[in-house]
Formats: structure tokens, C-alpha cells, sequence
């Protein structure tokens, strides 16, 4: 073997490594949708908590990343550790799939069908509409698959390469000394952890134990110490990933290498007692492709198999490693880990999203209840209500754009798009919560009061922007298209209100029934009022675009106004629902 050997070793390395990584994304882009339903399905259970996670590594391709991912849904109390232990056993029997497709290169065959089923027979065949794919559909779904074509092309062609170049240590002696040496178990596991650890990848890894194992001097005996040591050097990505998390997030890292560490124990020491007292033949004999993706899925089954019922155990054990700390934690609304699975993120986004929009339509009807029914309690929970909305539009606003910065589909990006307009105005209407408020408290202070017939009317628009939070929230909620087409209409009502209403007050103030100090301050309370609806309004035209894939909101807004008769019958049915008392007296 001379230099040339050694770079195309390095060059192949390279190709497979990149080839492994693109293909993830490609495939995790691609799936996006679909991880955020096994998310969905994550329950208490074991068995789906188990399915959960080899799904998700089966999509991803990648123990670690699936490991890290379940560190930020634990650290954003997204999933409770309980559940992480059982996701985690998953993804380390999903990680075994990528060897079996990669044991295909070892097949040997003169029948053309089963030759055909080697990765250089159909490589080549997948490639060219991978590359179609990604360089001529404009729809993202396909430029994705076509990603995830290619970099598995890739890494088949780095797999081959490698296998090539170290073809020729076959008759290399110092090679060969090497994998004796490596019959130790205890070095085995070694130095399988530490490669692993290195690349961060057991699922690379084990490819390139596979390619090594192509110059036919590793042998079983050598091989499966190193497949084990792989599962413990995987652990490293977690536990780097946990460093600054809370504790239920530090435990769920501990719990990967725990039940990593412990599986690799009794299984080694079950191995060495085997091959003391029997040693069976075939731990001399050279290791094949197929041989090492059945060692590493072996192991992976028994592990889980062994550790499964003792879940509760690694619970407690991890608690122990990972005490609780003196002073009470914070739990992370928004992990940044979850960037690196932007589906996921995304769909936490929208959770908090929900959660921010329902407390400022909370603070906002607070506000107006507040009006009729002043209370110290109520005044302190309408101004806690808009931190909490300014803290949420702060922390999403600022992830969405990380977010935005990934490489994600185009329905993401819309939807990121969507949320970081729409968190804007449910921000707004908690601001005009609080100036509600302090227009009623300043009322108060100043010992002034409405009229009847004001508090009448003002019961009248209250009521009208009460109903079009609601409308507004439950389009957002649920892209409720009917919710939607029905926020516009009333808008313009409420506008239409708050001229009447201040034309009213005006008489009023001519007769002598009302100050001008309670003047400013009505125009202050409608105001608020009106911008409210505004906002409901932005909300509302958002969901219909989105619904339309069109983020012109005015236009469209404008368009619904001018050219449909559906608008004007809405219209007027709630112009007659909310008018005043014609009759009623100044």
C-alpha cells in the first residue's frame, strides 16, 4: 500500500462521510412532516416510545442525531425522561439499518437479478433521477428526494473506494498485527468507541469497519468488541449536546451512555466467557459486510431486549448520576438543539406560538372586563400576561430566524414566515391590553366616570372585539378558513363603531353630560379597541394566504372587500348585530 493508497483511503472516508451526512438532512427535510407525527405519537407506553425512536433514526440515519434531538425535547419539556428512555432504545436498533444497506456491496452472485442488488449495480440507476431531481423540479419535496438519492450515490461510491483501497493490506503485515492486536476485547471496544467518538457517527463507523473488513483480515473475534465500543462512542454527541441544559436533559444524555455502557459490559463479559470455554470457529474467521451488520443489530436487540424491562432502573440510576441542584431550574421554551431537526422545531414553535396568542387574547378580554369590574388581582394578571406575550414574541421571533437560516422546505419556510408575522400582532394586542388598563385606571384615579348611555355602547364594541379575538384565535389555532373570512367583515364594523361612538360622545360633551378629561380618555379606550381589531385582522388575512400560498395580506384583504357579496352579507349581518339604539337618548 503507498501514498496513492492512502489518499484515495481519504478520499473515499471523505465521500462517505459527506455522502451520510446529506443524505440525512435531504431525508430528514423530506420527512418532515412525518416526524412531527411520531413526535405526536410519543406516549408513556414503551412499546411506542421504542417504535417512536427507531423510526426516527431510521428516517435521519443517525443515532446521535436522534439522541441529541431527544436532549432538546427533554430540556424543552417537550418529552418527560421517562419516554426519552424508551425513544433512546429505539434509535440504537434504527442506527443498524444503514450497514444492512451496506452489507449489499458484499453480495456475490452470478445471477443478474441478485446482482442487481448490489449498491454499485443500482447506484448509478438512482443517481440519474437524483440529479434530475435536484437540478430541474422546482417543487422542494422532489429536489429532497433527489438530495437524498445523491448522497447516498455518494456514499456508495466513498463506500467502494474505501473497500478498494484497503484491498490491498491483505498481504500488509503490519495490518494484520494490528487486527490481532485488536483480539484483545477490552482494546476492541477501545478503539471502537474512541473512532466513533471522533466522527460522532456509529452508523459511519460501522460502514468503515465494513470497508476495512473488504482486505479480509478482521475477524469476527476482532470485529465485535469494535461494534460494541461504537455504541458507547456515539454516546460522546449526546453528552457534549447536554452540556448547559437543565437536568432532566443532562439525564436523558446520562441515560444513552448508561444504558450503552451497562449493555456493553454484560454482553462483552458474555462474549469473553464464550470465547474462553468455547471459542467457537467462527470468531477466526474473516468478517463479511452482511456478518458485521448482523453482529451490530445482534448486539443492538440484546441490549434493548436486556435493558427494557429495567427502564425504571436507569431512571432512578440517572437521577443518582444527575441529582437535583440546590436552586430550581429553568426550563428552555426553545432549545437551540432542536435546530439541527428543523420539522421539529418548527413544530415547537408553533406550540409556544399557541401559547402566546392565547395569553394576549386572555389579557385583552381581561382588560375589557376590566372596564365593568375593577380588581387589583385582575390588573396584575392582564400586566403579568403582557410580559409573558412581549417574553414570547423576544424568544420566537429570535429562533424563527435562526430557524429561517436552516436549509428547510418551502412549506416550512412559509410557515415560519407566517409565524413570525402573526407573533407580532397577538404582541400588539397584549400592549393594548395594558393601555386599556391604564386608561381605566387613570379614570379611576381621577374619580370620573361614563355615562349610561356610554357604558352601553362601550358594552357594545367590547362585546364586537371580544367575538373577533376569538375569531381571529381559532383561525390560527386551527387554519380555520370560515374562522378567517369572518375577522375582515367584522373589522369593518368595529371601525365604523368607533366613529359612531365618537360622534356620540361628542353631542354628549355639547350637552354638558361629559368632561373632556373623559373625552381623552374615551378617544384613548377606542383607539385601543380599534387597533385591536386591526391586528385581529392582520391575523385573519394571514391564514387566508397562507391557505391561497399568497403573503400580500393588504392586497388580498382589499380584494375580499371589493369583489365578494359574501363579504358585504357578513357585513351587514354583523352591522345588525352590533348597532346602537337609534332612539337612545344623548
Amino acid at each position: 500500500m503507498d501514498i496513492f493508497d492512502v489518499l484515495t483511503l481519504i478520499g473515499g472516508l471523505s465521500l462517505f462521510l459527506f455522502g451520510m451526512n446529506i443524505m440525512g438532512q435531504a431525508l430528514e427535510r423530506r420527512a418532515g412532516g412525518n416526524l412531527r407525527q411520531l413526535l405526536g405519537k410519543l406516549t408513556t407506553n414503551r412499546a411506542a416510545g421504542l417504535l417512536t425512536g427507531l423510526g426516527i433514526t431510521a428516517v435521519i440515519q443517525s443515532s446521535s442525531a436522534a439522541t441529541v434531538m431527544v436532549v432538546g425535547f427533554v430540556n424543552s419539556g417537550l418529552m418527560t425522561l421517562k419516554q426519552a428512555i424508551n425513544v433512546i432504545m429505539g434509535a440504537n436498533i434504527g442506527t443498524t439499518v444503514t450497514a444492512w444497506v451496506l452489507s449489499l456491496a458484499g453480495i456475490d452472485s452470478g445471477n443478474v437479478f441478485v446482482s442487481l442488488l448490489k449498491p454499485s449495480s443500482f447506484t448509478p440507476v438512482l443517481a440519474m433521477p437524483g440529479i434530475i431531481f435536484y437540478m430541474f423540479c422546482k417543487n422542494d419535496r422532489k429536489k429532497d428526494t433527489g438530495m437524498a438519492l445523491l448522497g447516498f450515490a455518494t456514499l456508495m461510491s466513498g463506500m467502494e473506494t474505501m473497500s478498494g483501497a484497503v484491498s490491498g493490506l491483505r498481504s500488509v503485515p503490519e495490518f494484520q498485527s494490528l487486527f490481532i492486536m485488536f483480539q484483545s476485547p477490552v482494546l476492541g471496544v477501545l478503539a471502537g468507541a474512541v473512532l466513533t467518538a471522533l466522527i460522532q457517527s456509529s452508523s459511519a463507523s460501522v460502514g468503515i469497519l465494513q470497508a476495512l473488513s473488504a482486505a479480509g483480515q478482521v475477524s469476527y473475534g476482532a470485529a465485535i468488541p469494535i461494534i460494541m465500543g461504537q455504541n458507547i462512542g456515539t454516546c460522546v454527541t449526546a453528552m457534549i449536546s447536554s452540556a448547559g441544559a437543565n437536568k432532566n436533559a443532562k439525564r436523558a444524555a446520562a441515560v444513552h451512555l448508561s444504558f450503552n455502557v451497562i449493555g456493553t459490559i454484560v454482553l462483552l463479559t458474555v462474549f469473553c466467557l464464550i470465547k474462553v470455554f468455547y471459542f467457537p470457529v467462527l470468531l477466526e474467521e474473516p468478517a463479511s459486510l452482511f456478518g458485521i451488520a448482523v453482529a451490530h443489530t445482534i448486539f443492538n436487540i440484546l441490549c434493548t431486549i436486556l435493558m427494557l424491562p429495567l427502564s425504571g432502573f436507569l431512571e432512578r440510576l440517572v437521577n443518582r448520576l444527575v441529582p437535583d441542584g440546590e436552586q430550581p431550574e429553568t426550563q428552555s421554551e426553545l432549545d437551540e438543539r432542536l435546530l439541527s431537526t428543523p420539522a421539529i422545531a418548527l413544530e415547537r414553535c408553533h406550540k409556544v406560538a399557541v401559547h402566546m396568542a392565547k395569553t394576549a387574547v386572555s389579557a385583552l378580554k381581561e382588560s375589557i372586563a376590566y372596564l365593568y369590574h375593577a380588581s387589583p388581582e385582575l390588573a396584575a394578571s392582564i400586566r403579568e400576561k403582557e410580559e409573558k406575550t412581549d417574553y414570547y414574541e423576544d424568544i420566537l421571533g429570535t429562533y424563527l430566524v435562526k430557524l429561517s437560516a436552516k436549509q428547510i422546505s418551502g412549506a416550512d419556510s412559509a410557515e415560519a414566515a407566517k409565524l413570525l408575522k402573526m407573533i407580532g400582532d397577538f404582541e400588539r394586542i397584549s400592549d393594548h391590553a395594558v393601555n386599556i388598563l391604564k386608561s381605566a385606571e387613570e379614570m379611576q384615579g381621577k374619580g370620573l366616570a361614563f355615562t349610561a348611555d356610554a357604558v352601553s355602547e362601550l358594552q357594545i364594541i367590547g362585546s364586537a372585539v371580544n367575538e373577533i379575538l376569538d375569531l381571529s384565535l381559532t383561525a390560527f389555532l386551527s387554519d380555520d378558513l370560515k374562522a378567517a373570512s369572518m375577522v375582515e367583515p367584522l373589522e369593518q364594523v368595529i371601525d365604523q363603531l368607533k366613529e359612531q361612538m365618537r360622534t356620540r360622545h361628542i353631542l354628549r360633551m355639547q350637552q354638558g353630560l361629559c368632561s373632556i378629561d373623559v373625552g381623552f380618555i374615551w378617544s384613548d379606550l377606542l383607539t385601543s379597541l380599534e387597533r385591536t381589531s386591526d391586528h385581529c385582522s392582520n391575523i385573519g388575512g394571514c391564514v387566508i394566504d397562507m391557505a391561497q400560498h399568497n403573503m400580500n395580506i393588504h392586497e388580498s384583504l382589499r380584494s375580499i372587500r371589493d369583489d365578494s357579496e359574501d363579504f358585504q352579507q357578513k357585513f351587514r349581518a354583523y352591522a345588525g348585530k352590533y348597532s346602537f339604539v337609534r332612539s337612545q337618548a344623548f
